[in-house]
């Protein structure tokens, strides 16, 4: 690094310290960083020494980090420390911790909140840590915790990368600045992804992976309890669609299909999964005032009439309602709301309907519509059609399974990837 290029990073630094110094007390108000506070200002110091550091954002992440640490086979005992940003996360994480725990690969793993990134701090929690090598999973570039790994030589590597658009611009403004960070190796889910680290930070030091999510797919995992309670209040031979994740932001455009759909095919029975619980209410007065027959699922034990919308204000059954739908719309993709998971569904044996925004569900690529496997509407009314064809004439479950299954073991093989590529790295520093 030149010697111009040092004393910008060392002024961008200092500033980066002097205002998160400022922000961080008031941190502590937030609910959601306020889990932890202790840990993460290193005050409660949970930061043992460890060969590998994983860092896993959230759940998602906290996920991969798990069917990491499952299938990883070091040449020598390990310590790992896995860190998150969320309660989600590290409730998750220290399930997977349990899980490989105690095994004869040889790995310990500590689990602890993500230190704030302000330098003093990350500095201090790199010094106790002391990695060999940093694992950042998917999209985890901080100034403090890069600069202090590049200090003490750990190698860092980003793996199941992912890279929008969007963030690539905001990182943009500063190029010269991140390119100085740099991570040593970058192992992107996508072409396209690969591109935009490319253009941050060099294209010699990315290549594409499989996706790791991918290896975490497998046929929807119904409980069949919940399910034949499902089947008391279904009427056989009588078409059962499900609208799966309903946003809030949609709410609108899910009504007009349940009415468009209501016009068409009076008898089918809906099942409706808002997102979040407290819009039961909501949809209760509206269905009430579109005068569609309503019933809640938690006082409902037999069987609904035909043209019932069964509203779920109970918890866990939407994978089990999936395996015995006739069409299902998963929500979250009609508008820019991040989208939600439209291969549960598919994992179960039905085609969904989705809108035209994927969200977080991005990764999966577009190129699964090609197959088949999903029908993309453009809005509420294209969506409409293409459900109004599944309850008319749905796919079979068993084809549709086996489909999906194919489809998805194609693109399996990017955790036994992942797991190569961290070994090589331990065993070289």
């Amino acid at each position: 690094m030149s010697m111009h290029g040092r004393i910008k990073e060392k002024a961008a630094l200092w500033l980066y310290n002097l205002v998160l110094g400022l922000i961080i007390p008031a941190l502590r108000l937030n609910s959601r960083l306020a889990d932890g506070f202790e840990q993460r200002t290193l005050r409660e110091c949970a930061l043992d020494k460890a060969d590998l550091w994983i860092q896993a954002a959230s759940a998602g992440e906290s996920y991969l980090a798990w069917s990491i640490i499952k299938n990883l086979r070091p040449g020598c005992p390990k310590s790992i420390l896995i860190t998150s940003n969320t309660r989600q996360g590290i409730e998750i994480l220290k399930l997977a911790a349990a899980d490989i725990t105690p095994n004869n690969r040889g790995i310990r793993v500590n689990i602890a909140y993500f230190p704030f990134d302000r330098p003093a701090i990350m500095k201090k929690a790199v010094i106790n840590i002391q990695p060999k090598v940093m694992v950042l999973l998917e999209t985890e570039i901080w100034p403090g915790l890069l600069s202090s790994l590049k200090e003490i030589g750990c190698k860092i590597i980003i793996i199941n990368g992912k890279l929008t658009e969007k963030s690539l611009s905001l990182y943009m403004k500063w190029q010269s600045f991140w390119h100085l960070l740099k991570p040593d190796r970058i192992f992107a889910v996508s072409e396209k992804d690969a591109e935009r680290f490319g253009t941050l930070f060099g294209k010699e030091c990315v290549e594409i992976v499989q996706n790791i999510k991918f290896d975490r797919m497998e046929p929807g995992n119904v409980e069949a309890g919940k399910t034949s309670e499902i089947e008391k209040i279904i009427p056989k031979d009588i078409p059962f669609l499900v609208l799966g994740s309903v946003r809030r932001e949609e709410e609108p455009d899910i009504e007009k299909i349940i009415l468009e759909l209501h016009k068409i095919e009076p008898r089918k029975v809906v099942g409706l999964f808002p997102r979040h619980m407290h819009r039961i209410r909501h949809w209760e007065k509206t269905l009430g005032s579109m005068g569609i027959p309503l019933v809640l699922r938690s006082v409902t034990k037999e069987q609904v009439s035909p043209g019932t919308v069964v509203l779920w204000d109970t918890f866990g059954e939407l994978t089990n309602a999936y395996k015995l739908s006739t069409a299902v719309f998963v929500g979250g993709t009609l508008l820019p709301v991040g989208g939600h998971n439209f291969l549960e569904p598919l994992m179960c044996g039905v085609i969904p309907v989705i809108g035209p925004f994927l969200g977080n569900f991005e990764w999966v690529g577009r190129n699964i519509e090609d197959e088949g496997l999903v029908r993309i509407a453009a809005n509420w009314k294209q969506a409409t059609e293409m459900l109004a064809k599944d309850i008319q004439n749905p796919p079979q479950h068993e084809k549709v399974l086996a489909a999906a299954i194919k489809y998805v073991k194609g693109r399996q093989g990017g955790t036994d990837r992942a797991c190569d590529i961290i070994v090589k790295y331990l065993e070289n520093t």
